[in-house]
């Protein structure tokens, strides 16, 4: 496109469709190599003789829960994933995506990554109908090269747009869990909001971290946790 080529439009589009592109692929290297929140395994084997009678400091708290498989106590809203053979805090779902469990640690880079797949497939379509629209008086004139123009740019939209509506649709259902402070593992098991109701600023930042706003969109910075319960670096059995 002669705007494009002529101006400083071009260099500020390359420069523009190449950070989201970085950025993007930070984010889901991010969530990828994060630890979802593993709950710890003990030191040695636990004995659960005595888990009515309670002694065991741990079930004195509310709602810490047995799990058989790891054979270890786990805390509130903590999940086995048969996948990862292990129990993750606040765990939403196992992503494929990202060969890793959606939990309290790494949440904040799904949704960062989601925001920038979306971002990036709504601007990829902005620049192809952008460059339709304009006239492009160099651009040759041969049926060959329409043709192939034409069917490059259909491509390029319906790639786009698939894309973009998929992970919108994942975006919206993650920002819903979010925002009504259920997981997905607590919406099928039907066992309703956690605690009592938050703001979505409040909610938004226990995902995000106690950072301001803006920095919510850089896939950087470990995640600050305003949680209830005992950090995990405090559990030990």
């Amino acid at each position: 496109m002669v705007v494009m080529t002529t101006s400083l439009w071009g260099p500020l589009h390359v420069v523009l469709f190449n950070t989201i592109i970085f950025l993007l692929a930070l984010a889901h290297l991010k969530a990828v190599c994060s630890d979802p929140g593993v709950v710890p395994l003990p030191q040695s084997r636990v004995d659960f003789s005595d888990i009515h009678s309670g002694s065991q400091s741990l079930l004195q708290r509310e709602d810490w829960t047995v799990c058989t498989r790891c054979e270890t106590y786990r805390p509130p809203r903590a999940h086995h994933c048969r996948i990862c053979k292990r129990c993750i805090r606040r765990m939403d779902h196992h992503c494929p995506w990202i060969n890793n469990c959606v939990g309290e640690q790494n949440q904040k880079y799904f949704i960062q990554f989601l925001v920038y797949v979306g971002a990036l497939s709504a601007y990829a379509i902005v620049l192809v109908v952008t460059s339709w629209l304009v006239d492009c008086p160099d651009c040759s004139n041969e049926v060959t090269v329409k043709q192939s123009r034409i069917l490059h740019c259909v491509i390029l939209v319906l790639e786009s747009a698939l894309f973009g509506m998929f992970v919108s649709a994942i975006l919206v259902d993650q920002l819903q869990a979010i925002f009504s402070d259920e997981t997905a593992v607590e919406q099928l098991q039907k066992q309703g909001p956690y605690r009592p109701h938050k703001s979505r600023l409040a909610l938004l930042s226990e995902v995000c971290g106690r950072v301001h706003p803006m920095m919510w969109l850089l896939p950087c910075g470990a995640v600050s946790r305003g949680r209830d319960e005992p950090l995990i670096s405090h559990y030990d059995v």
